[in-house]
């Protein structure tokens, strides 16, 4: 068995930023062959973010080769339809009608590759709102994550682009969808994720909630806890940590094992209803026994008893995390200075193995060459395109 299952498949992408690069990604993991598209003269423009999206084109571009083109000019148009004439799949996240204009939109590119899975990532799905323009904050805002994640009143984006990567993640999925389909009909077809759907995938569980209930759900930072306790708690060395007790059984561990008998044998807290809903008396007590450990006594007498817990971290302490670092969790790769750094791989495992990097991030056109080679191109035909400046490396 292996952890590179989509071996021999061939995938063109024609995205950029963070929700189809992670398509890429997931299928170059899992072991496809992806020749990313960049734009000539210097590619992909996520490349020179800096901020907070200074790490976007890190993260999504191992296992891929890159190949730099000029698709304003006819040969560079001309290696793009030949490399899509190839492809199992095309992933693109250009704007609504971009790619047509260049006859590279998925009704050409079908008639070339009756074949072809063309996967678009969109803001949004047809209907009323698929013209306009979408950020994952965007989605967020209008989608109800971040009325669900702030305090009342102050709506606060998540911290991460989650939708991005959960909107490229179900493009992932449609495309192995249409995969299987092409196995039992031998066509390909258009497949699309967009990004506000993925948001209203999440508020899914709000949704019905509401619906049950009659009453509309409190953001999270408000919301009516479901569990005696499921909160974060300070230690005796300043730091937090967050702790669940959800069961009868791990009720009685928490009494037993952090000295409060008292409400153990308390008859107003019996069942798990009741014990909610003395949560503003019981609190402080649970808080104060927490209190007396530091972080470390806490979460290791927590590991021994069973009980949910979770220490507080920062994204820069899973560099250093011990279960990602000894279970293949985290997987090297070049920064744009040329240090290697650890980053999380995809959170499967297949028969026993993690998905690994078999290319290293690649520079611009590192595989311009290659692939043309690749493609059947001559010689003296690579030459003058580099010397028109269709193709870079």
């Amino acid at each position: 068995m292996s952890a590179t299952p989509l071996a021999g498949l061939r995938v063109v992408e024609f995205a950029h930023m963070v929700m189809g690069p992670t398509t890429g990604l997931i299928l170059a993991d899992l072991g496809a062959d992806v020749v990313k598209i960049e734009p000539a003269p210097a590619g992909d423009n996520t490349r020179r973010l800096t901020g907070s999206g200074i790490g976007f084109f890190t993260m999504t571009s191992r296992n891929k080769r890159s190949v730099v083109l000029d698709l304003k000019s006819a040969a560079g148009l001309d290696v793009a339809r030949r490399l899509i004439a190839r492809a199992d799949v095309m992933t693109e996240n250009f704007r609504p009608g971009a790619l047509d204009k260049l006859g590279l939109g998925y009704a050409d590119c079908a008639a070339a590759n009756p074949r072809l899975i063309y996967c678009s990532l969109k803001g949004f799905l047809p209907g009323p709102y698929e013209n306009r323009t979408a950020l994952d904050e965007v989605v967020q805002m209008m989608g109800g994550l971040a009325y669900m994640t702030g305090p009342i009143g102050q709506p606060l984006r998540a911290g991460s682009s989650v939708i991005d990567i959960m909107g490229g993640t179900y493009g992932a999925v449609a495309v192995l969808a249409a995969l299987a389909e092409r196995e039992r009909t031998g066509k390909g077809q258009l497949v699309q994720s967009g990004l506000f759907e993925s948001v209203a995938m999440l508020m899914a569980q709000h949704m019905a909630q509401a619906a049950i209930t009659g009453i509309e759900p409190k953001p999270m930072s408000a919301r009516d806890v479901a569990w005696p306790v499921y909160d974060i708690f300070a230690t005796a060395d300043d730091a937090q940590i967050f702790i669940g007790v959800v069961t009868d059984t791990q009720w009685q561990v928490l009494c037993t094992e952090f000295g409060l008998e008292a409400l153990a044998r308390d008859p107003e807290l019996t069942t798990q209803a009741e014990r909610r809903a003395a949560r503003p008396r019981t609190l402080p007590v649970i808080a104060a026994a927490f209190a007396q450990f530091t972080k470390a006594e806490l979460a290791a007498r927590c590991e021994r008893l069973g009980l949910p817990f979770a220490p507080i971290a920062r994204p820069v302490e899973l560099f250093d995390d011990a279960h990602l670092r000894a279970s293949g969790g985290l997987v090297d790769v070049s920064l744009p200075d040329g240090r290697m750094v650890g980053l999380p791989a995809l959170p499967i495992s297949m028969a026993g193995q993690r998905p690994g990097v078999r290319r290293d991030v690649p520079r611009p056109g590192a595989d311009t060459q290659e692939v043309l080679t690749e493609l059947g191109y001559g010689e003296a035909e690579i030459s003058a395109m580099y010397a028109s400046r269709s193709v870079l490396d």
